[in-house]
């Protein structure tokens, strides 16, 4: 029992901080809300639509911004008040799944009027990414950081388990209006939490003064750390081509496994119970480096190539679950590297550079997957996803391998997983294989 006690202490220690445990709460309840819009949307245009090419580019409009304005809302990150700037935006977001809902009342609502509100969406999405997960790092100290990350993804999974199955069951018997008015109203929870939150105990990180070309400083600062380039180069292939998850798999569901909305949304429940197990396993890892980031990435590709060649729904569900494992694991190994190598001053940045290459190439991979999945059928949408994410492990393996011989220590594994980054820049190495030369 006491081993039991300690185990539970150390996973969920982050929730000894108020301002982390009120930031939890609302985000939990707000995310479920989220994943009710972004599967009730993706069903709607499927019902529109019944077209793969369709979902592609219903992709393409919610994560376009990502891509677009994505550096320079990490600049607005690194110059802000993140908790101010949360509010503002998630007032913002607030607001458009109330026009998401004005439009699923009506009896015909035009598709292009559903890709322009999931634009505004998108603008939202680019501004929030990287606000909200370098605040994260600051509610917590310093080595609790791997662990508030860990929770944070295991509060996203866990939305994930339950979103989903709550939205087909609201689509059948409700409608899809009232799924994009329970998301509206679910916002209110994660504002009130951050006004509730007592500014006095945040770590704030130096606030990032006006200047030119600090877009541009911060492309450089990410290429001169290989903890962050390699990562980075690893998500722009497998966020572009395995990623797209809301794509593939309603065409997956219905056309390969002839199955029905239920069976898309239960799917995303299950995919989600293995992403949840995943992030609560990871909330006790204590060491991060570029070899376990390829590992994990190697997990995730292995279990898209399996799924890709599932029979039937039973064999689907069970695969699925591995599925969510290994994409949580990558996910949040390469997370964790990234908001731990980055230096205070620069992490707004570096994370809104990770989310332009993990969300920011939906727009150009969503399409992709959506014309392949109508053309030849989704299991080949997948398996293109799976050669991306094993190719992308290879390369990350590889980039360790080579960089051995300018190693200023001997290897001696993974180190703690603590960020010493200050604002003059200095930082741990955290892959001691891998020196110095960037969601």
């Amino acid at each position: 029992m006491t081993r039991i006690r300690h185990a539970t202490r150390d996973t969920f220690r982050s929730l000894g901080v108020r301002n982390f445990r009120l930031f939890f709460g609302g985000q939990l309840i707000s995310q479920i809300g989220n994943w009710l819009t972004l599967v009730a949307q993706t069903l709607l245009v499927l019902k529109l639509t019944d077209s793969g090419y369709a979902l592609g580019a219903l992709a393409a409009a919610q994560f376009g911004p990502v891509l677009l304005f994505g550096a320079f809302a990490g600049l607005v990150a690194d110059r802000s008040d993140k908790r101010r700037l949360l509010i503002t935006v998630q007032t913002l977001a607030m607001l458009q799944s109330f026009a998401l809902a004005a439009l699923a009342f009506m009896h015909h609502p035009p598709v292009l009027a559903i890709y322009a509100v999931a634009f505004c969406g998108g603008l939202t999405t680019a501004f929030d990414n990287p606000t909200r997960r370098s605040f994260v790092v600051e509610m917590v100290p310093e080595d609790s950081i791997n662990n508030a990350v860990s929770l944070n993804s295991a509060l996203m999974t866990g939305a994930r388990v339950v979103g989903p199955a709550l939205a087909g069951l609201l689509v059948t018997t409700a409608g899809f209006g009232w799924c994009f008015t329970l998301d509206a109203v679910s916002y209110l929870a994660v504002i009130a939490a951050l006004w509730r939150m007592n500014p006095a105990e945040v770590r704030q990180a130096p606030v990032t003064p006006k200047g030119k070309g600090q877009v541009r400083d911060g492309l450089r600062y990410a290429r001169s750390v290989p903890e962050l380039y390699v990562p980075l180069i690893m998500m722009a292939l497998i966020g572009t081509l395995a990623y797209n998850f809301q794509t593939v798999l309603p065409l997956f569901a219905t056309r390969d496994l002839h199955g029905s909305d239920v069976t898309f949304t239960w799917l995303m429940s299950v995919v989600s119970c293995g992403s949840l197990i995943a992030a609560l396993l990871t909330a006790r890892r204590t060491t991060i480096d570029v070899r376990i980031v390829s590992r994990n990435a190697a997990v995730f590709g292995v279990a898209l190539a399996a799924l890709a060649v599932m029979p039937n729904q039973p064999s689907a569900f069970a695969v699925g679950f591995l599925v969510g494992l290994g994409s949580l694991m990558f996910m949040t190994a390469a997370t964790a590297i990234t908001q731990l190598a980055a230096t205070p001053s620069m992490r707004g940045r570096v994370l809104a550079l990770q989310a332009i290459v993990f969300l920011g190439s939906t727009p150009i991979g969503g399409p992709i997957v959506g014309a392949i999945s109508e053309r030849f059928g989704a299991r080949y949408g997948i398996a293109l996803g799976a050669a991306a994410t094993l190719a992308a492990s290879a390369y990350g393996l590889i980039a360790v391998r080579r960089s051995r011989p300018a190693a200023s220590a001997p290897a001696a594994g993974p180190v703690p997983m603590r960020a010493h980054g200050d604002a003059s820049g200095e930082l741990a190495l955290l892959d001691p294989l891998i020196t110095p030369k960037a969601s």
